[in-house]
């Protein structure tokens, strides 16, 4: 997703995008935030859209650095939190090899890593090694490859909301999701989204200087994947990754 994208979807994020505050019922996102949080250090709230977590952020750090692709996200942001005074607004993306950002000691990257352009990834990667400073923490938050095909086989298997996933595709769209598949790009509201097993997201953070300490599941109901989930179908539930990383000294 190209920065337009972001610029037109900014008025509808509320309604549009999913709240992944709200919906990580057990809180491990901000309960990580805060075992990690120190309030003479900096963070750099990655991808901060129109500011959801700012109000989290902002008493327990020094400074907050709110950096997001949309102009029209951080003037939103700007406009719900102007209470927060230790907010400094940026304008910046992660997949833009000329981006230079001041490293902080702490940052918070929440279901922003997504773009479908593996060479683009590579260089989010890259943004992500160089604003951390060495000893640093990184909490990330990333869609589940498991969590998405457990989702399908279930659905196959029980034929829940089956008028929704009756589509029928040429031979090549349906040539294209295999292809995408293979590379754990998915599609959400038909919309192409990059999601990570829990091995691929260690190893490529392993590549980055980062050295995965904690990884967990944050845990939705089923009725953000399905309309209308059966009354039994409790457990598992679907989930995308966290994980906590410390940036490796050398």
């Amino acid at each position: 997703m190209k920065r337009n994208y972001w610029e037109k979807m900014a008025p509808h994020y509320q309604e549009e995008i999913f709240d992944v505050l709200q919906n990580d019922k057990k809180k491990w996102i901000a309960r990580s935030i805060r075992t990690y949080a120190n309030p003479q250090h900096q963070v750099i709230d990655i991808g901060c859209a129109v500011g959801k977590w700012l109000p989290i952020l902002s008493p327990l750090f020094k400074k907050v650095i709110a950096l997001d692709i949309s102009s029209n996200n951080l003037k939103i942001a700007q406009s719900l939190f102007p209470n927060l005074k230790n907010i400094s607004y940026r304008q910046g993306d992660m997949s833009n090899n000329r981006l230079r950002l001041q490293p902080a000691e702490m940052g918070v990257c929440i279901n922003a890593l997504l773009t479908p352009h593996a060479k683009d990834r590579a260089i989010f990667f890259k943004n992500l090694q160089r604003c951390i400073k060495a000893g640093g923490t990184l909490i990330l938050t990333v869609p589940s490859v498991e969590s998405y095909l457990l989702t399908r086989i279930i659905q196959q298997q029980y034929k829940i909301d089956a008028a929704l996933f009756s589509e029928r595709l040429t031979k090549e769209k349906a040539f294209q999701n295999w292809k995408n598949l293979n590379q754990g790009v998915l599609n959400i509201d038909n919309v192409p989204h990059k999601h990570f097993l829990q091995e691929e997201l260690s190893l490529s953070l392993l590549q980055h200087q980062f050295e995965p300490i904690q990884f967990k599941r944050i845990e939705y109901d089923w009725d953000t994947e399905f309309v209308k989930p059966p009354r039994w179908l409790k457990r598992p539930r679907p989930w995308d990754w966290l994980v906590v990383a410390k940036k490796i000294t050398k």
